[in-house]
């Protein structure tokens, strides 16, 4: 497809952009130098850190991760270049509504460290579908939700982010797309292959810092530029393009735009849906997305995952400042261009006649920013992008790796599943870079929205059947089972009917079947989620009670059972990550032989030490083949749920500090 950089048009209102030279100064290399370089440094001394040759160091980090590291890991993972590109879109568009979602995640992350955390935690699991599996016995649940998650990791978030990516790179710096994205999938793949969680947190924690102090920056020069807070007040609501369709309200903006809670039947967002249809979703994200709950169960405690989730929701403040009002700043400046209401005008400005306001951040940058600060906002964006494509990366290898690849080849050692981890993840930057022409020819006038929208059509179903399992000891295998299936099938029908009947533009008539015209996508999720628990309760009753073995450690109410003993655990054919794999040291007369000191030896001897450096690259050092972590005795689980009295008052009031925080946010905006 061809490229959407701007042609050099002088007389049309995309003169600003096209104007952009395509090269970078010397102040902005020498950044973007820099930025790479701290990358790459603190992903090595994560691997010199972490011993990335068990499943457990690679997958987990060992579980040796303190609360600030954590915190702003789940932070850089839930805020890429998605977030910066969509949401300052969305509020160019309409105002400060969508940051109703990053005010709602705020709550929603408390919950996960409060409530889930300690259920994932008794159980011993290492990914969510394996917490299904022992919670409802059976495994069509396991591959169901696996394979599902998958789905939505690659054809949501990584098409996403790339989209994103690709605007902010076509409209700054006009690079070639795959030869950019290449580049930056390659970096990223390298330390999430050698590092594993690790490297991904720790780097995270970097690019958290470089992604604060490059937003605030610029945040300060819009302020600066349009005049402050009150001015945005006045210039937001008469940020009216020049060129419009005459007699339709295109470009004119809404007269809710600083309103969170808008009216409930004829607003983009209604706040009832805004209120529940956007918690239920954000329940499945928070709560039970492997690519979250992985960076919490890395905690050496439950103490230091709370703090994580706190840190988290504080910085969950910060979008409103960092993306909503420069995304309103900047259709303030440049209403021709980011606010175009004319088809035409949209083509020209940024190949989209849908509409431009996803230009809206990287205008910002482009125009406001001297040159350095140009590079260090580049660099925040790279920042924002690898930090949320190495978080999918490495949480889809462990989903791919011990929910459908140990599943179908049951006698796999720890050394076949540290492989198979590490090359799914190359797998996934060959799918990434495939799937590039069909995000760019799937373009839409607001990305945030879209990807919202498409949440809650999927989302739903499996945070209905994760809060049953978690909370109900009654809740059946068949019961989850037809309440994921049948919430699934009605929810992707809707997606179905969205795609075959797309909302019309503001210039023509809406002639979408009533069903769908009426009912908003906030809606559908509290009556797609009513649905699922309906379905789920009625045939939990009326199917067979759960085992004892699928409750004890299982439920909020059986987290503390006693934990059963390693004979118990293998009759039950349960496998976690933290007994080591056991099993998997079966190894054949040859290989045993191995184990004696003289063989030892001699294969250190033999080996060249290219293959040594390759393997210690990937974390899959064999000096100490033979020696095999031992299986934590079963109080080690029971006291993982322990906590420090003091340190728990401590992070208790924080909880209400965040929570009146909270609050305060959506009533002050209400």
């Amino acid at each position: 497809m061809a490229s959407t950089v701007i042609p050099n048009v002088s007389p049309t209102p995309t003169e600003g952009v096209s104007n952009q030279p395509n090269t970078l100064s010397g102040a902005d290399i020498a950044v973007l130098v820099v930025y790479f370089i701290l990358i790459l440094a603190v992903g090595l001394w994560s691997m010199w850190k972490t011993k990335r040759s068990t499943v457990s160091g690679y997958f987990l980090a060992g579980k040796n991760m303190t609360w600030w590291p954590v915190g702003t890991s789940l932070f850089a993972s839930n805020v890429g270049s998605g977030h910066f590109i969509g949401l300052a879109g969305s509020a160019a568009a309409s105002g400060i509504g969508p940051i109703a979602y990053e005010w709602n995640g705020m709550l929603v992350v408390l919950l996960l460290a409060w409530l889930f955390l300690p259920i994932y935690i008794a159980s011993g699991v290492t990914t969510m579908p394996e917490y299904l599996q022992k919670r409802f016995g059976g495994k069509r649940i396991q591959i169901f939700i696996a394979i599902l998650s998958l789905f939505i990791y690659i054809f949501t978030k990584i098409s996403v982010d790339m989209y994103a990516g690709a605007v902010f790179i076509q409209q700054a710096l006009g690079w070639n797309i795959y030869l950019a994205v290449i580049v930056l999938l390659i970096i990223t793949a390298l330390y999430t292959v050698a590092g594993g969680l690790a490297a991904v947190i720790y780097t995270d924690a970097a690019q958290t810092v470089i992604m604060l102090i490059g937003a605030l920056t610029l945040m300060g020069f819009s302020f600066v530029e349009v005049g402050g807070l009150q001015a945005i007040f006045v210039g937001y609501s008469n940020a009216i393009p020049s060129i419009r369709v005459p007699n339709t309200t295109c470009g004119i903006p809404r007269e809710d735009a600083f309103h969170i809670f808008r009216d409930p039947v004829t607003s983009d967002l209604p706040w009832p849906g805004v209120l529940l249809g956007m918690t239920v979703p954000s329940i499945w994200y928070w709560c039970s997305d492997q690519v979250i709950v992985q960076r919490s169960l890395a905690s050496k405690n439950l103490l230091h995952a709370k703090g994580g989730s706190l840190l988290a929701s504080y910085l969950k403040v910060l979008p409103f400042f960092m993306m909503v009002l420069p995304g309103m700043i900047s259709r303030i400046l440049y209403p021709d261009e980011v606010g175009c209401a004319d088809p035409k005008v949209c083509e020209q400005v940024c190949g989209n006649s849908v509409g431009c306001s996803d230009i809206a951040y990287a205008k910002l940058v482009m125009e406001l920013l001297p040159s350095g600060l140009r590079g260090l906002m580049m660099a925040v964006m790279l920042a924002a992008l690898m930090s949320s494509l190495t978080s999918i990366f490495n949480s889809s290898s462990t989903l791919f790796t011990m929910d459908l690849w140990r599943y179908f080849h049951r006698a796999a050692s720890e050394w076949e599943l540290m492989i198979v981890g590490r090359v799914f993840v190359l797998v996934l930057v060959v799918v990434s870079v495939l799937w590039i022409p069909l995000v760019q020819a799937s373009q839409g006038g607001q990305l945030f929205i879209y990807l919202q929208s498409i949440s809650t059509y999927l989302q739903p179903p499996v945070s209905v059947v994760f809060m049953a399992g978690c909370f109900w000891r009654r809740t059946s295998e068949k019961g989850a089972f037809w309440g994921l299936v049948l919430g699934l099938l009605v929810g992707i029908t809707r997606m179905i009917l969205d795609f075959i009947y797309p909302e019309p533009q503001c210039y023509e008539t809406d002639t979408r079947p009533e069903v769908i015209k009426s009912v908003h996508y906030l809606y559908f999720s509290i009556i797609v989620s009513l649905l699922t628990l309906a379905v789920v309760v009625c045939v939990s009753l009326a199917t067979e009670k759960p085992t004892e073995e699928q409750i004890s450690r299982l439920t909020w109410f059986t987290r503390f059972d006693p934990v059963k003993s390693s004979e118990e655990n293998k009759e039950a054919g349960t496998l976690t990550i933290d007994n080591g794999l056991q099993h998997d040291q079966e190894k054949s007369p040859g290989n045993v032989a191995e184990h004696t000191n003289d063989s030892s030896t001699r294969h250190a001897e033999t080996r060249s030490k290219l293959k040594s450096t390759l393997l210690w690259l990937c974390g899959m050092d064999q000096d100490s083949e033979g020696e095999q972590p031992s299986s934590p005795p079963p109080e080690a689980v029971a006291c993982s749920l322990e906590e420090e009295p003091c340190l728990r008052h401590v992070v208790n009031a924080n909880l209400i500090v965040c929570l009146s925080v909270a609050v305060f946010l959506f009533a002050f905006w209400a």
